[in-house]
């Protein structure tokens, strides 16, 4: 704008001066100075005019965004003149609101109080003037301009050079004119310590804050005075409406007198001086203020206007953060007229995007703009508003135009009133959009070249791409100004668009059309920012980084939010978007543990949230050590040192792990390392020094955080051996529980014990400074410890401790660090008792300082304690800690301490005696094993149907009591007979026998516990006593059987076993009639014996054949008619099972024959003949007395008939004395036979020859299937008879017909195919190929033949039905001696176990003597 207002004026380039540089200094001819005083005059009448214009509006009117801020439409130039001669400097500067200018010479604002400078301002040009120059004027000048949109500056040089003498070198001569000259002026250096500053601030919308920091500024001239600067996130800060600042007397305040969520941000203070500046930053959170309605969102912020014009604007706006609200629907944009309090709402449906272009403003009025967020729950309270925009045309400097007559500015107009009259105007060019959006384009061109003097406007017409027609967008509203926005465009169309000129006389050319230009596409959020990764800043803060998302999608900024770990409780940690992906999260909780996930966000919304970033516990991040202190030589040999020291006082948040020590020989004058390998404890001896020498030693700490500073430098040490007979210094000494009046001091025994054993130590202590020491121990105490007592309370102390043997008493220590004899808040005593719950003695201690990192150590007589085998047990959670002793004895008398590491000392101690010690044994017992108190002891009563009843009574039970009773010491169980229950109410505890028999005499016991508390009490009955009781309930059976008139049991189920070794279950029933009726149960479920229960007799049996394992279980018989029901039960299972196997081990082994020899195909099989054989019963079979384990190469078995041990592929090894033993309760049963000499020698034949056989049965011809029995077939057709034929080798396959074999021919065609598959095909069969065909296979081991019936029929005649009558295989005997390879092949595994055969069945393997037959043939 000002390069066409200025457009005449002559202006030298950069490379002008730059080429010329050493002309700089030339002054100016009159011609330019006439020339750049017409230019001033020029600009001064131009920017009037638009002032007078400006003011026909009563409103607050400004330029649109693009010309807001200041600019310098004319900039400062360079002078060089001599002393006495007057020196102007001015420049033109534009902006609104009008920028206020400030001059600077040397960067220090100008002091023109002295009247030696006139500074001068009129409509938007500023003078600096210096009537009379001196050579002290030399120097940079400097304009600045500010508004609060901006500031910018220009600079000049003046040169000031003395009358009539040579002109000097000017320093800035070789410079171009734009860079900042800088002459060499000395000044005082200025140096601002700041004392007080505001720290990281939470506030709400709504409050006001102010931000102020205390400062001393040395040295404090009047006229040098620190310039104050106020920036949020790197942006200075003007004063307004929003923002009060103020500075001086060595404070600056900022006050944000109403806070919106625009003020949050880092805010920095920079206090600049002629030698630098002094910064302080934090950060101002502004959270939203309370919502209008409960889940409303937050306020939008960071209102912005662009593209102004005549009568409209585009408003923008940043979305709020929805942490914890629903998503947002959409916004409303409200519009207020300056100067009236009236908000009017701009669009009738919330708009989803956070863009909207507002229209049918009126031309010269100025607005304010806010928005407004909306969700399922409400609206949210509204954004601050945006700063007044006047609905002006933009270009409106452009086209204004001076004019020069007669050497004076007299006219000053627009072009279009200087055009011609009586022509249209010409054609626009240069059509191109500066903005396109989702539904509008921003269109700027060039103007035409003017021809006529009327007013011109402009027409625009847009064509969608492809449409070939042209449509006038502003028929209504004249344009004026080269500049325009059309709206309601189609979303990511393509558009042409073409400008005309118009005046009263006409419209011209249309111009050329732009380019397709294609309105924006929604393309949605951005999506989710990258990996989030949280590192340690400080105590109460967590830097987070990211990474950007891979879909920014016009990406504004990001919201971050953080959440305790497992709580999913998100919280925002910043409520304004911020533009970088890294953050710091303040205000959090020391040691709390977060994580952190972020949100993108762009003008549609926020993108999903990120995935959340690995816990992390809130602490400030690592440093490194501190020097460690105080290095003391421990002992000296001559040629090695040994060295201590102090481990740093700050650890830097790590812990110190390492050390590493540097040498200084004082004569050398050279340090070197003397460790490369670091150091793990604070003891080190250093080796191969030089006897005689003198050495120094410093030390480094080192950590994961890296090495931190060496130690000062130590004594020197000189290197000769120790020969004092009285102990080196104790070393590494500690305070601990510290009180207000005592403390206890624990040390190390010294490294050089001196010419003998040390018998005690001496400490000593002074106060603080004294130097003054006093022992505070009279006689030498005998460990490493001592309680120190009698302090002061508030005063600091220090202690040495020496050591004493036989010589005498040796050299001090070094001072331990000072320590108060102050008691830390809260302390807590440890605390000693007897758990009520567990019995279980125990030390309890409190700590009333906690860190992450800090562990309880327990001592005793202050060592720790690293040996739990013998039932110590530490249980430590949060702030607590607790000692148990699971199995306490004199052993533990003794002192017991404990400490807390990363705290200030936190500690205690607690001595236990012997007299304490035995009361706690005492009561630890009758807590461990508490007695139930019992009103009675076990008893019985006989009760109806001659049942007994065991009960007694305690003093009292719980709900929880458990019980069990025992007959002669076997547990007896809650079942139908034997009914057990209890009465919380009365302490009865009771047992219900249904079945009191001669078998019930004993002992009877109960045992009762109740939580811990444990009873037990026992009843004999034996003898007489129990012959009553049994008589008593006799009688009281048969009273209640003669009362009752029931069926009942006489005899109650019991077992009996045969002398055939069979198992039937037996009871008898009495007083029953026609209806009664007799059932079986197992388990529960009904059984149906093959033979119903003989009820006449009314002796009822159960055999269970063939007794094993399955008949394990309850079984129940019942007798019930419509007079009631009588229950029998027995148990078979576990010892009454094991009783019954006995007895049947017992007759079985009676009975058992000798053993006998059976071969097979497969080996030599023993076999033991018996009246019953079941896998149950106890059997063992020895070789040479030596049992005989199941496995592959001896198989153990049996049929229900005999045992069977078989021998596979017997060798020499296997002959022998074999033996079998049948075991029962009382006797061992044996069977022997020996296996060798002639026995063996035919038994291994037989073997030999079954194997033979079966081996030859194996590989022999056989016919595997395929052919039928009886064919029917139609003469002439083609008949083939095919099978499968298997053999090793391959055997060999003939066909035959009634007996005579059939030769091959053309008609009869044998085949062999494979060696597998025979055929017999007979083409065109006629009746004579009728008859009986056979197939014969064979091979040396042996064959076997097939018949086969051809019937063959005429055309036309009934299919014969011939039902087949199939006729056995043939089996054909090997054709010489079998021979078994050498090299069997390998047994088969043996076959899973057959299912016991029905009792009786006769035993598949013949019996002794039986020569096996040659297998069936197949059929």
């Amino acid at each position: 704008m000002a390069a066409a207002v200025a457009r005449q004026h002559k202006h030298f380039s950069h490379d002008y001066h730059r080429t010329h540089s050493k002309y700089v200094v030339k002054e100016y001819s009159s011609s330019e100075v006439e020339e750049v005083d017409y230019q001033y005059h020029k600009e001064k009448r131009i920017q009037g005019v638009v002032e007078k214009k400006m003011k026909t509006s009563d409103k607050y009117i400004r330029e649109e965004s693009m010309i807001r801020g200041p600019k310098f439409l004319t900039r400062l130039r360079s002078h060089t003149v001599f002393e006495n001669t007057p020196v102007k400097l001015f420049c033109s500067v534009q902006g609104y609101p009008t920028p206020s200018v400030r001059w600077y010479k040397d960067d220090v604002i100008l002091d023109n109080s002295s009247g030696k400078y006139f500074v001068g301002s009129n409509t938007g040009i500023h003078t600096l003037e210096i009537p009379k120059s001196s050579t002290d004027d030399t120097a940079m000048y400097t304009a600045v301009a500010t508004n609060i949109h901006g500031q910018v500056s220009t600079q000049a040089s003046v040169i000031v050079k003395r009358f009539k003498k040579e002109e000097e070198i000017c320093p800035f001569g070789w410079m171009p004119y734009e860079f900042a000259i800088l002459p060499e002026i000395k000044y005082t250096k200025i140096n601002i310590t700041f004392l007080e500053t505001f720290d990281v601030t939470f506030k709400e919308e709504g409050d006001s804050v102010t931000l102020a920091c205390t400062m001393t500024i040395s040295p404090n001239l009047a006229n040098l005075q620190p310039q104050t600067l106020w920036y949020r996130d790197e942006h200075l800060l003007k004063e307004s409406k929003w923002v009060k600042m103020e500075s001086g007397g060595g404070v600056a305040k900022l006050t944000l007198p109403q806070l919106y969520k625009d003020d949050e941000g880092l805010y920095t203070l920079r206090m600049v001086t002629k030698g630098g500046d002094a910064v302080h930053r934090a950060y101002l959170y502004v959270k939203d203020g309370p919502p209008p309605v409960p889940g409303a969102p937050g306020a939008p912020m960071d209102i912005k206007i662009h593209d102004a014009n005549r009568d409209y604007v585009i408003v923008s706006w940043k979305p709020p953060n929805t942490t914890t609200e629903g998503p947002i629907i959409g916004y409303f944009v409200d519009r207020c007229e300056v100067g009236t309090e009236n908000w009017t709402q701009c669009n009738d449906s919330p708009i989803k995007i956070c863009k909207y272009p507002v229209s049918g403003l009126f031309e010269g009025h100025s607005y304010y703009f806010r928005v407004r967020a909306v969700n399922s729950h409400g609206i949210s309270r509204p954004s601050r508003m945006s700063d007044a925009i006047a609905a002006v045309d933009p270009t409106e400097f452009e086209r204004l135009h001076a004019t020069k007559l007669g050497g004076k500015l007299d006219v000053v107009t627009y072009h279009d009133d200087l055009e011609a009259e009586g022509e249209a105007p010409g054609a626009p060019s240069k059509v191109y959009a500066s903005e396109t959006d989702r539904t509008y384009v921003v269109l700027s061109w060039s103007p035409p070249v003017y021809h006529g003097k009327a007013p011109m406007w402009y027409y625009i017409e847009k064509s969608l791409v492809g449409s070939d027609s042209w449509q006038r967008v502003n028929t209504q509203v004249p344009v004026r100004s080269p500049r325009y926005a059309v709206f309601d465009l189609a979303e990511g169309k393509e558009y042409l668009f073409r400008v005309l000129a118009a005046n009263m006389y006409g419209t011209s050319k249309a111009s050329e059309p732009t380019g397709p230009i294609q309105t924006q596409e929604l393309r949605g959020v951005p999506s989710a920012p990258g990996q989030v990764v949280a590192t340690r800043e400080t105590d109460t803060s967590v830097l987070i980084q990211w990474a950007p998302p891979k879909e920014p999608n016009n990406l504004i900024g990001y919201y971050i939010d953080s959440c305790v770990k497992g709580s999913k409780n998100w919280t925002s940690a910043n409520h304004k978007p911020n533009k970088k992906t890294k953050f710091v999260v303040h205000g959090l909780t020391t040691g709390e543990t977060y994580v952190f996930r972020v949100q993108a966000i762009n003008e549609l919304g926020l993108s999903d949230e990120s995935q959340e970033s690995a816990p992390l516990s809130v602490k400030a991040a690592l440093a490194l050590p501190s020097a460690p202190y105080d290095i003391t030589l421990l002992h000296c040999d001559g040629t090695s040192m040994v060295l201590n020291w102090k481990r740093p006082l700050h650890s830097g948040g790590a812990k110190v792990t390492d050390y590493y020590i540097d040498k200084y020989n004082v004569a050398k004058k050279v340090w070197r390392e003397v460790n490369v390998p670091p150091i793990k404890h604070r003891l080190h001896k250093v080796e191969n020094l030089t006897e005689g020498a003198v050495y120094q030693f410093r030390i480094y700490g080192a950590s994961i955080a890296g090495l931190g500073e060496p130690a000062a430098p130590s004594a020197a040490f000189h290197c000769d051996a120790w020969t004092m007979p009285e102990p080196g210094p104790a070393y590494d000494l500690s305070a601990c529980e510290i009180r207000d009046d005592s403390l206890v001091l624990e040390w190390k025994i010294p490294v050089y014990t001196g010419a003998s054993a040390i018998t005690g130590y001496y400490v000593d202590v002074s106060k603080k400074g004294s130097g003054v020491w006093t022992t505070a121990n009279e006689t030498a105490v005998g460990h490493c410890y001592h309680k120190v007592t009698g302090l002061e309370t508030g005063e600091s102390y220090v202690f040495r401790v020496r050591a004493e043997n036989a010589e005498g008493v040796g050299v001090a220590s070094v001072s331990s660090d000072p320590v108060c004899a102050k008691a830390l808040p809260g302390t807590q005593e440890i605390k000693c008792g007897v758990d009520a719950e567990t019995g279980d003695i125990y030390l309890s201690f409190e700590s009333c300082q906690m860190t992450e990192k800090s562990e309880f150590v327990w001592k005793k007589s202050y060592e720790e304690i690293t040996d739990f085998s013998k039932g110590i047990v530490v249980q430590s959670s949060g702030s607590q800690s607790t000692l148990l002793f699971k199995n306490p004895d004199k052993e533990d008398v003794g002192t017991f301490s404990v400490s807390v590491t990363h705290t200030d000392g936190v500690s205690a101690s607690y001595g236990i005696s012997a007299e304490e010690l035995q009361k706690m044994l005492t009561l630890s017992q009758e807590i461990r094993h508490p007695i139930i108190p019992l009103k009675t002891e076990l008893a019985y009563k006989i009760i109806e149907r001659g049942r007994v009843r065991f009960w007694l009574q305690a003093e009292g039970i719980s709900s929880a009591v458990t019980y069990k009773f025992f007959a002669n010491n076997k547990e007896l169980v809650n079942c139908e007979q034997t009914k057990m229950s209890h009465d919380v109410a009365t302490g009865v505890i009771e047992m219900v026998l249904d079945h009191f028999t001669e078998d019930s005499e004993g002992t009877f016991t109960v045992q009762i516990q109740d939580g811990k508390a444990k009873a037990q009490s026992s009843l004999v009955l034996i003898g007489d006593a129990f012959k009553a009781a049994l008589a008593e309930a006799e009688y009281q059976r048969k009273e209640y059987i003669r009362v009752k008139e029931g069926p009942h049991f006489m005899e109650f189920l019991s077992v009996q076993i045969g002398d055939n070794c069979s198992v039937t279950l037996v009871c008898k029933v009495a007083n029953l009639k026609k209806e009664s009726v007799f059932h079986w149960f197992k388990d529960d479920v009904e059984i149906v014996p093959e033979v119903p229960a003989d009820l006449t007799s009314g002796v009822c049996r159960l055999p269970l054949a063939l007794f094993s394992k399955k008949d394990v279980g309850v079984y129940k018989a019942t007798i019930s008619d419509d007079r009631g029901m009588d229950v029998s039960l027995i148990d078979i299972s576990g010892q009454a099972f094991d009783d019954i196997i006995n007895e049947i081990s017992r007759i079985a082994g009676s009975s058992a024959a000798e053993l006998t020899i059976q071969c097979t195909a497969e080996g030599i099989q023993l076999q033991c003949h018996m009246k019953y054989f079941t896998e149950e019963m106890k059997i063992n079979w020895m070789h040479k007395e030596t049992k005989i384990t199941a496995s592959e190469k001896m198989r153990i078995g049996g049929t229900p008939s005999m045992a069977t041990m078989e021998i596979v592929e017997p060798t020499d090894n296997d002959k022998g004395l074999y033996t079998i033993e049948i075991l029962d309760s009382e006797k061992t049963h044996t069977r022997t036979l020996d296996l060798s000499g002639q026995v063996y020698d035919k038994a291994y034949a037989e073997f030999q020859r079954l194997k033979a056989e079966a081996y030859a049965e194996k590989n022999r011809g056989k016919v595997v299937g395929g052919l039928p029995d009886v064919v029917t077939i139609m003469e002439k057709k083609t008949l083939s008879l095919t099978c499968t034929v298997c053999g090793e080798p391959k055997p060999q396959v003939s066909w035959s017909k009634n007996d005579h074999e059939v030769e091959p021919s053309d008609q009869y065609v044998i085949s062999l195919d494979s060696g597998k598959f025979a055929s017999l095909t007979i083409k065109g069969v006629s009746l004579e190929d009728s008859g009986k065909y056979t197939m014969t296979v064979h091979n040396k081991y042996g064959g076997e033949s097939v018949d086969i019936v051809v019937s063959v029929y005429k055309q036309g005649d009934k299919i014969p039905d011939i039902k087949p009558s199939p006729s056995p295989k043939r089996i054909m005997p090997p054709t010489g001696p079998i021979v078994v390879p050498t090299t069997p092949a390998s047994s088969p595994a043996p076959a899973a176990k057959s299912p016991t055969p029905p009792h009786g069945a006769k035993s598949p393997t013949p019996s002794r003597g039986v020569k096996s037959p040659t297998p069936s043939r197949k059929k």
